[in-house]
């Protein structure tokens, strides 16, 4: 009887055991989506040390890059849900499915910390004919299909913004493909397209330095960056239905992560989300830092996927109905 009290409580105990221990035992792996010196790897890398402290671990970091953002999807999907694994990417997962990429989006995940979110601005080359938001969609409407909007393909910011305005109002415009907003700004400054929307760290600078002007902040709030502009909700309530919205950046762990080990990891980066460095470099950037986990989190991360898929989808541009995936209208 002894001896079988005995194997019961070394039992109980090994149970016990992975329940028990503290989180993290060893070192973790953060699986960044993007290459390295990227606006996600940038961001990734100056909030990380400072969860480490927190952590008492080290993240060692991996970019793994591919098919926007899906190769490192998929293989942090593939790993344990022990909270050792982290995905570090941004908004590109979320529209997956309605591109038909991927299975594996950021339902399959819990977001431990949504850093910060890009802001979006509509710029344009300094003599183009026009001055203000209004002008231009006017102008547009003058001149049928002879302003080129700068576009960076379905589901990036400038289509994004760009369909969100011609859900609200008749916009025929011609829109000019490139390969990132990089090459975009740069041939707006050379006057070979007229507008480009774009995240408003891109394009400060720029603006500062009087080689674009600005036509609409397309947010709800002042941003500090630009202190003279006014959100385009002041003057457009009607884009409340959309915005806030932007490129975001996140860090993740696949679901069925232990409570113990989420917790730890959200403490962690809410302290590294608080640090003076992380700060700054964000307000340098024009980003907006967010810093929300949890059901806040998963709430913005429901209406960001709401929004941006039905305007692909009313663009054309959707291979797959939101409808059929469950994806509400906003």
């Amino acid at each position: 009887m002894k001896t079988l009290l005995r194997s019961a409580v070394c039992v109980l105990a090994l149970g016990a055991g992975p329940a028990m221990a503290d989180f993290p035992e060893r070192d973790l792996q953060g699986i960044i989506q993007w290459g390295a010196g990227g606006s996600t790897d940038t961001v990734m890398r100056s909030v990380t040390p400072h969860a480490e402290e927190v952590l008492g671990a080290d993240v060692v970091m991996t970019n793994r890059t591919g098919g926007v953002g899906a190769i490192a999807t998929k293989f942090t999907y593939a790993q344990k849900a022990d909270g050792y694994t982290l995905l570090m990417g941004a908004e590109n997962p979320l529209l997956y499915k309605v591109m038909g990429l991927s299975d594996i989006d950021y339902s399959d995940f819990v977001p431990v910390s949504l850093l910060a979110r890009g802001v979006p601005l509509i710029v344009a080359r300094p003599d183009a004919p026009f001055d203000t938001f209004d002008e231009f969609v006017a102008y547009a409407q003058e001149h049928p299909n002879e302003v080129k909007v700068g576009s960076t393909g379905p589901g990036g910011l400038a289509s994004t913004i760009t369909a969100m305005i011609k859900a609200k109002t008749d916009l025929p415009v011609t829109e000019v493909p490139y390969d990132g907003d990089g090459p975009a700004l740069t041939a707006l400054q050379g006057s070979a397209i007229d507008v480009m929307p774009a995240v408003l760290g891109a394009a400060v600078e720029q603006v500062k330095a009087g080689r674009m002007k600005v036509l609409a902040l397309m947010d709800v709030t002042a941003n500090d960056a630009l202190p003279d502009v006014a959100p385009i909700t002041d003057t457009h309530p009607e884009f409340n239905d959309y915005l806030p919205w932007g490129p975001f950046f996140g860090v993740f762990v696949k679901k069925g992560t232990p409570e113990e080990a989420l917790a730890k990891l959200t403490e962690a980066y809410a302290a590294g989300a608080q640090s003076e460095e992380f700060q700054k470099l964000m307000e340098g950037r024009g980003y907006a830092v967010m810093n929300i986990s949890g059901e806040e989190a998963q709430s913005f991360l429901t209406r960001w996927q709401s929004v941006t898929a039905w305007l692909l989808q009313d663009a054309g541009v959707a291979k797959v109905s939101p409808e059929e995936l469950g994806i509400p209208r906003p």
